[in-house]
């Protein structure tokens, strides 16, 4: 509690209003802008009303979403493996509707931003050939599935899905 204390007023003094203390319950003050906040609500509309021409503006704040990096307690990595797959979510949910409405850079970024995350999400690998098939680009279609064949077979010793496959069936 001394610890508690002694921090509390160094920060106050540090940067006044930033804490409200309201007894039995601490807290941020309603000014301070959390990140994790804007992430949160940004992936809540996603989901409830699309992408509605704020694609760019949403995969630039989803690309930077990182909660608390090089931090390992149990309840942070938790936290950050939702946040991970709510990101993953929200790029798929991006890419699908991008590709939906003929806006293929879009839908590529946010397949390229779903794989960063994870490499063998099948789904962001289907929207990255289809996005880059209806731009006429055959060849970065193939190299993605390739890349993608690859990786699967050295992670887990697999086979592209019947889907997958089929995107590049008469490229192949």
């Amino acid at each position: 509690m001394e610890s508690l204390r002694v921090s509390m007023h160094l920060v106050s003094r540090q940067v006044p209003g930033l804490l409200v203390n309201g007894g039995a319950e601490l807290s941020l003050s309603d000014l301070v802008d959390v990140d994790l906040h804007r992430v949160r609500s940004c992936m809540r509309e996603l989901s409830q009303s699309g992408v509605d021409g704020k694609a760019a503006s949403s995969l630039n704040l989803l690309r930077e979403a990182e909660l608390l990096p090089g931090w390992y307690d149990d309840w942070v990595l938790f936290e950050q493996s939702r946040l991970r797959q709510d990101r993953l979510h929200a790029f798929h949910i991006i890419g699908r509707e991008s590709l939906a409405r003929g806006d293929f850079e879009i839908a590529l970024e946010a397949s390229e931003a779903a794989l960063e995350l994870e490499p063998l999400y099948e789904s962001a690998v289907g929207l990255l050939i289809q996005a880059q098939r209806r731009q006429g680009n055959n060849a970065a279609a193939l190299r993605a599935f390739e890349k993608y064949r690859a990786k699967l077979n050295e992670d887990m010793g697999l086979v592209p899905s019947v889907a997958i496959r089929r995107l590049v069936a008469d490229v192949l």
